[in-house]
């Protein structure tokens, strides 16, 4: 039987498109997915549809099941989740994620779908992706109990770093951001805001995920002596300028890069499995749903994805929503 799906994919920059691919059988130890919800992560994903990744990154960047290469035609995306409609027994009829592109069918191993826990709904559970790279910064960042700490960068991936920190005891935490409407965000977290001039100094640690020069030079500021900065944003192609002859040396100052691709060496004895199940775990908390601020349907996505990249639509994770009778 001749399958097909629908999938989206990046023509050339800045301009998207729904293809026809064909879909085959899956064999033994393969399933067969039926997207429930994909989710853009737009920093990242509006990144790749400017065309903005560097040649020199192209491989680095892959995504487990991209197809094509930057910066176009690829089809690109990390945030699925979808019900396994065929395959072993043990997963057939579950909820799964997968680091999988924008697409209505797949067929992947059996061994890339991670089964969502029965208390995370599953549109909740495309942030699953976005909550994993948070574990792994808090991983590398190391924080402890009493820490000062700031989030500098309102966005996606900040946000999931504020949420978790929200949980550690006697901590302060504060998301920092020029938005002032991500205030609303903080609050549904559960920690503080503030915009940048009026953030709170002194900190052990910030955790810089604003993609932009004046937040890293902020998030130096803001530290005390012998501070770390923890950088999670990824600039692309863009070039940044920082501030290291002041005070840099004089206080002791760390900045330390954090980045998925790879388990945080401080926990080198865990897998990537492992990593992303505690991810879904913590996607229990309802407060995360704060995190999702839009959503559209599959089939709009050539329309709002440029939309997105412009920042018309203001968004932190966009989901996007699968008919149940799309092929």
């Amino acid at each position: 039987m001749n399958r097909t799906a629908s999938a989206f994919w990046v023509d050339s920059p800045g301009r998207g498109e729904i293809r026809d691919v064909a879909l085959p059988a899956p064999g033994e130890g393969e399933v067969l997915v039926r997207s429930l919800y994909s989710g853009v992560s737009r920093g990242t994903e509006t990144l790749v549809f400017r065309g903005g990744v560097p040649e020199n990154q192209h491989e680095a960047m892959r995504g487990p099941f991209q197809e094509g290469d930057f910066p176009g035609p690829v089809k690109y995306g990390y945030l699925n989740v979808g019900v396994v409609e065929e395959g072993p027994a043990a997963l057939t009829g579950r909820t799964v994620f997968c680091l999988y592109p924008h697409q209505t069918h797949y067929v992947v191993p059996a061994n890339a779908v991670t089964p969502v826990p029965a208390n995370v709904p599953a549109g909740r559970a495309v942030l699953a992706g976005t909550v994993e790279t948070a574990v792994n910064a808090l991983w590398d960042a190391k924080p402890l109990v009493g820490d000062r700490i700031a989030v500098v960068g309102g966005g996606m991936v900040g946000c999931s770093v504020a949420a978790l920190l929200a949980r550690f005891p006697g901590v302060r935490v504060q998301l920092v951001d020029a938005d002032p409407s991500r205030a609303k965000t903080a609050e549904a977290l559960g920690v503080g805001f503030a915009l940048p001039g009026d953030a709170l100094g002194d900190c052990d640690l910030v955790v810089h995920a604003s993609a932009t020069e004046q937040g890293l030079t902020r998030s130096l500021e803001l530290l005390t002596a012998e501070g770390t900065v923890v950088e999670l944003s990824w600039y692309g192609d863009r070039k940044v300028s920082l501030p290291l002859g002041e005070a840099f040396h004089s206080r002791r100052l760390v900045i330390r890069s954090s980045q998925v691709g790879t388990v945080s060496p401080a926990r080198a004895h865990r897998s990537y499995a492992e990593r992303l199940a505690l991810a879904l775990d913590l996607l229990a908390d309802p407060a995360l749903d704060a995190l999702v601020t839009g959503e559209s349907a599959f089939e709009e996505l050539p329309d709002v994805m440029p939309r997105l990249a412009s920042g018309e639509i203001p968004a932190l994770c966009h989901r996007v929503r699968y008919d149940s009778r799309s092929r």
